[in-house]
C-alpha cells in the first residue's frame, strides 16, 4: 500500500527515516466506541497490529453518535473522533483544526445505510417521506444529511421530514411499535439492520447509495496539533488501521468471529456480529477527493459555508497515489 502524506510533520519524519512500526514514544489514544460493532483501529488492536508500537487505545465508553466524539476531540477529552464526513466538515468549518485520517466506513452495493418501513406502510419512495417521522442515531451527521440531500434531489424542502434521535439498539423496536414512520439503519449499523431484517415484517424504501453513490461515509479525525506532536505515531495508527480494513475485506468470517468475541467482552449481544457486512471502504481505506468534495459542494450550495472556505486537499492527512499531494 502506497500512501501520500499531506502532513508536513509526518512527511518530515518519514524522510528522516525515524518512522517505523515501533514508535519512539508511547502514546495513549482515548476514544469512544460504537454499540454493535468495532472500528478499524479496534480491529487492528484485536489483530495485534499495535503490539510493540507504543500505541495504546483507551475506550472511555460509548458514543451516542459522531458529533459527540467531535466535541470530545475539540475539548481535549478524546484523541480521535469518528464521525460522518458531513459532521467532520461541519466541525472543521466551525473552527476546529482537525485533519481527516482514514475512512472508517464507506457505502457501496454491499454496505449502505437503509431506510426501512413496516411491510404494510403506504410509504413507497423518497417522495413519500415528506411529513413523516424518521428515526436516526443522531442529528447533524450522515443520516441527517442523507435525508436532506434526498429531499433536495426530489425538489422538496430539506426540512420536509421530521428526524428524531433513537439509539441503534432501539431502532427496530420503535419502528415495530409504530412510534416512527421510518427507521434509518446507518452503514455502520449493519449488525442491527441484519437482525431486524431477519425478523421480517419490514421493507426498505431507499438506501444512501441511491442518493450519494459510492462514497466514504465517515472518517476518523485527529487534531492537527496532535499529529504534528506525534508524527510517527500518527503514521503507524493510520497505516495499521488501514491494514485492518484490508484484512477484514479478505477475511469476512474471521472478522465476524472477532466482532462476536469483542461484543461479548463489552457486555453486548454477540449474535448480531453475524450480520456484519464489512466496512465498505475501498482498498486500504484511503480517501479520494470526491469523498470530501461532495459534502463541501452541498454545504456551499446550502449557504452553510462560503465558497472556498474548505479545501478538500488541505483537510486530508493521507491519500492514495492517484490523488496529487499539495504539501
Amino acid at each position: 500500500m502506497t500512501i501520500t502524506y499531506r502532513s508536513l510533520a509526518l512527511a518530515t519524519a518519514l524522510a528522516s527515516g525515524f518512522a517505523s512500526v515501533a514508535a519512539a514514544e508511547d502514546v495513549t489514544i482515548r476514544y469512544l466506541a460504537s454499540q454493535g460493532g468495532l472500528s478499524a483501529h479496534e480491529l487492528a488492536r484485536e489483530l495485534g497490529y499495535f503490539d510493540g508500537t507504543g500505541i495504546e487505545l483507551d475506550n472511555l465508553g460509548y458514543a451516542s453518535g459522531g458529533p459527540e466524539t467531535l466535541m470530545g476531540l475539540a475539548g481535549g477529552s478524546l484523541d480521535l473522533a469518528s464521525a460522518a464526513t458531513s459532521a467532520v466538515l461541519n466541525s472543521i468549518a466551525g473552527g476546529n483544526d482537525f485533519v481527516i485520517a482514514y475512512a472508517t466506513n464507506g457505502i457501496n452495493e454491499d454496505v449502505q445505510s437503509i431506510f426501512y418501513v413496516l411491510e404494510d406502510s403506504p410509504i413507497q419512495s423518497i417522495e413519500d417521506i415528506a411529513g413523516k417521522t424518521i428515526a436516526v442515531n443522531t442529528l447533524g451527521a450522515h443520516l441527517d444529511y442523507t435525508v436532506r440531500e434526498a429531499l433536495h434531489q426530489k425538489g422538496l424542502a430539506k426540512d420536509a421530514a421530521n428526524l428524531v434521535v433513537v439509539p441503534g439498539p432501539q431502532l427496530e423496536q420503535v419502528l415495530r411499535a409504530e412510534q416512527v414512520d421510518i427507521a434509518a439503519f446507518g452503514y455502520w449499523q449493519t449488525t442491527f439492520e441484519g437482525a431486524a431484517r431477519e425478523t421480517g415484517g419490514i421493507r426498505p424504501i431507499f438506501g444512501d447509495t441511491d442518493v450519494l453513490g459510492e462514497i466514504a461515509g465517515g472518517f476518523v479525525a485527529l487534531r492537527r496539533d496532535w499529529v504534528d506532536a506525534h508524527p510517527e505515531q500518527a503514521q503507524i495508527f493510520v497505516e495499521q488501521s488501514a491494514r485492518a480494513l484490508d484484512w477484514a475485506r479478505e477475511n469476512p468470517e474471521e472478522t465476524r468471529a472477532i466482532f462476536a468475541r469483542a461484543l461479548e467482552a463489552r457486555g453486548e449481544n454477540p449474535e448480531v456480529a453475524q450480520y456484519f457486512r464489512g466496512f465498505g471502504v475501498r482498498e486500504g481505506g484511503l480517501p479520494v477527493i470526491r469523498d470530501i468534495q461532495f459534502w463541501i459542494d452541498v454545504f456551499e450550495r446550502e449557504g452553510q459555508i462560503p465558497e472556498g472556505k474548505l479545501v478538500a486537499e488541505n483537510l486530508l492527512l493521507v491519500t492514495g497515489d492517484d490523488v496529487p499531494a499539495t504539501n
